[in-house]
């Protein structure tokens, strides 16, 4: 889960000023949080709220959403989400943005199997994003994740991606040249998802998601998702991230891990 909060940081300082290569720091002193990381860790604080069970998870990841988007990141969020956060009778709006794949990696981590899996995401995601390409790009990332929690090779993965989401064709030299911001499930995830297939390790999945330019955080947030765990977080980047979270924020990533334990690299 803290694999897309740190994906986020450093994808951050480039969403409106994109970098076309990989040799760039990592964490800079204009890195923040943005409302991925927010709502990332509002979907982890909803499991932690149920207690294991699903049938309430949806109306709590509404309460969490809107209590941590109205609380951080405030003016990063997209104009209909916006509105939705600040709603007293807040609806699932048709939205296929890319939202819903970027806060959705703590059900792969708290679910005991990929059906479970995609059951929770699917219940966190169509409380907004109940575009078929909304639920399919949630659903998408968190069979990434389950899978390679599980194990799978690279090219397991890729297959199953194939199989039942997106077409993979491309490589990110192929298209970074003309890539452009994208805010669409159906425009970001496949790129995120190539960006880990491409990696060596977790923090070159991080560099090449920043590498496509395009909404930054976001693809980095998605890809550092699944490197998690597929590689691990070395902890130095760990440290690195979790300085930029405030003590209640740092909370929630305590009280997750607490319940369902990160991989850590030394």
């Amino acid at each position: 889960m803290l694999g897309a909060v740190i994906g986020d940081i450093v994808g951050s300082r480039f969403e409106w000023q994109n970098i076309k290569n990989k040799e760039f720091a990592l964490f800079a002193p204009s890195c923040s949080i943005t409302d991925d990381s927010v709502m990332t860790l509002a979907v982890a604080q909803a499991i932690l709220d149920c207690e294991g069970g699903r049938e309430d998870l949806g109306a709590s990841a509404v309460r969490r959403m809107q209590n941590f988007g109205r609380r951080w990141a405030r003016g990063c969020y997209g104009g209909s989400f916006a509105r939705w956060l600040m709603s007293d009778e807040p609806r699932p709006y048709g939205s296929y943005g890319n939202g819903a794949a970027m806060r959705v990696s703590a059900c792969a981590w708290a679910a005991s199997s990929l059906d479970e899996a995609l059951d929770m995401a699917r219940r966190v995601t169509a409380v907004t994003h109940d575009h078929p390409e909304g639920l399919k790009g949630a659903a998408a990332i968190t069979a990434a994740i389950w899978l390679a929690r599980e194990g799978e090779d690279r090219a397991a993965l890729r297959s199953f991606l194939e199989r039942h989401f997106y077409r993979l064709d491309f490589t990110l030299d192929q298209i970074r040249p003309n890539y452009g911001f994208d805010m669409s499930c159906q425009g970001s995830v496949p790129q995120a998802l190539t960006a880990f297939l491409e990696s060596t390790d977790f923090e070159d999945a991080l560099r090449n998601a920043v590498s496509l330019g395009g909404d930054s955080d976001t693809i980095a947030a998605i890809a550092g998702s699944v490197a998690e765990a597929f590689y691990g977080i070395p902890r130095a980047l760990r440290v690195e991230a979790l300085a930029c979270l405030d003590d209640a924020l740092k909370t929630v990533v305590d009280d997750f891990e607490a319940r369902f334990p990160a991989r850590i690299l030394d």
